[in-house]
C-alpha cells in the first residue's frame, strides 16, 4: 500500500506538471494578449503592464518563473480583477461549485444505482425497456441541451423554478438536473449491467436455492458486488461535474469556478487560467487515487501495483 501510495505521488507530480506546461505554452500560442482588448488605454500603458507582470520577457523565462512561483503555491496576481490574487479567486469561487458538484453527484448515485437494479430485476418487461431509453437519452443529450430545455420549459414557459444564480434551494434545481443527468444515466446502465452480471454467478443461484428470499440475496449478496464498477466510475464522474459545470455554471449565472474559469478565457486572463487549470488537474488526480485505495478496502482481493 505504501509503494503505491509513493507510486501515484510521483506519478501524480508528473501529470500536473505535463497539465501545466501543455497549458502554459498553448494559451500563449493563441494570438493577442491580456491588454488587447483595452483599447482605451495607450500602447505605453500596454507596455508598462507587460512589464508589472512579466510578460515582455522571452516565452520560456515566464515559464520558468511562473512554475517555480507555482511550486510554492504561489500562482500570482488576476491579470483583469486588479489587485486580488489567483488563490483569492479560486478559495471564494470553488466552494460553490464543489456544494453544486457535490449535491449533483449525490443524486446521480442515489437516483442511478436504483434505476439499475430495477431494470436488472426486471429484464425484458416494460420496465427494464423504459428505464434503457430514459439512460440512453441522459447518455445522448450533452448538458447545454438539456438546460436550454430545462430553462424554457420549467423557467420560461411553466415559469415555476428560477433560472440565474443560487439565492435559494429552489436555484439549485434546474443546475443540478442539468449537471447530474448524463451521469446518472450511466451509473444506470453500468449498475444493471453490472447486476445483470452479478445475479448469473453460481453463489447467487445457491442462496436462492436455500431458500434466501430475493431482496434478501440483492442487498446481502448482489448489491456489494455489482455496485464495484460504480464506485470505478466516481472519479471520471467527480471530474466530469468539476468541468461540467463550466457550461452549466455560465448558462445559469452562477458564481463558481467554472465560470470564472469560462471567462477568464475569454478574458485572457493567463494567471487565473493556468492556476485553475492546476488546481482542478490536482483535484482529479488525488480524487481518482482516493478512489482507487477505497476500492481496495471494499474488495481486498484487487492488487494495487
Amino acid at each position: 500500500m505504501i509503494k503505491y501510495v509513493i507510486k501515484r505521488i510521483i506519478l501524480a507530480v508528473m501529470t500536473i506538471f505535463v497539465v501545466a506546461t501543455i497549458t502554459f505554452f498553448l494559451m500563449n500560442m493563441v494570438p493577442g494578449g491580456p491588454f488587447v482588448a483595452e483599447k482605451s488605454i495607450s500602447a505605453q500603458a500596454q507596455a508598462a503592464l507587460h512589464e508589472k507582470f512579466g510578460l515582455d520577457k522571452p516565452l520560456i523565462v515566464q515559464y520558468k518563473n511562473y512554475m517555480l512561483s507555482a511550486a510554492q503555491g504561489d500562482f500570482g496576481l488576476s491579470l483583469k480583477q486588479r489587485g486580488r490574487t489567483v488563490t483569492d479567486i479560486i478559495v471564494s469561487k470553488f466552494p460553490v461549485s464543489a456544494k453544486l458538484g457535490g449535491i449533483a453527484v449525490l443524486a446521480a448515485l442515489s437516483i442511478g444505482i436504483p434505476l439499475g437494479s430495477i431494470a436488472a430485476l426486471n429484464r425484458g418487461k416494460w420496465l427494464d425497456d423504459l428505464i434503457i431509453v430514459i439512460a440512453t437519452c441522459g447518455i445522448a443529450f450533452p448538458s447545454f441541451v438539456i438546460c436550454t430545455v430545462g430553462m424554457y420549459v420549467f423557467g420560461v414557459y411553466l415559469g415555476v423554478l428560477p433560472t440565474m444564480g443560487l439565492t435559494t434551494p429552489a436555484h439549485y434545481i434546474l443546475p443540478v438536473f442539468a449537471l447530474s443527468f448524463y451521469p446518472t444515466a450511466y451509473i444506470t446502465r453500468l449498475m444493471r449491467s453490472s447486476m445483470l452480471d452479478v445475479i448469473g454467478q453460481d453463489y447467487m443461484r445457491t442462496a436462492r436455492a436455500k431458500g434466501l428470499s430475493q431482496m434478501k440475496s440483492l442487498f446481502k449478496h448482489a448489491l456489494r458486488n455489482a455496485i464495484l464498477p460504480v464506485i470505478t466510475y466516481v472519479g471520471p464522474m467527480l471530474a466530469f461535474t468539476l468541468t461540467g459545470s463550466f457550461i452549466v455554471e455560465k448558462i445559469f449565472v452562477i458564481p463558481g469556478l467554472g465560470g470564472q474559469f469560462v471567462s477568464s478565457i475569454v478574458n485572457r486572463d493567463y494567471t487565473v487560467i493556468m492556476g485553475t487549470t492546476i488546481f482542478l488537474a490536482t483535484l482529479v488526480i488525488t480524487i481518482n487515487a482516493l478512489i482507487d485505495i477505497l476500492y481496495k478496502f471494499i474488495d481486498p482481493r484487487i492488487q494495487l501495483k
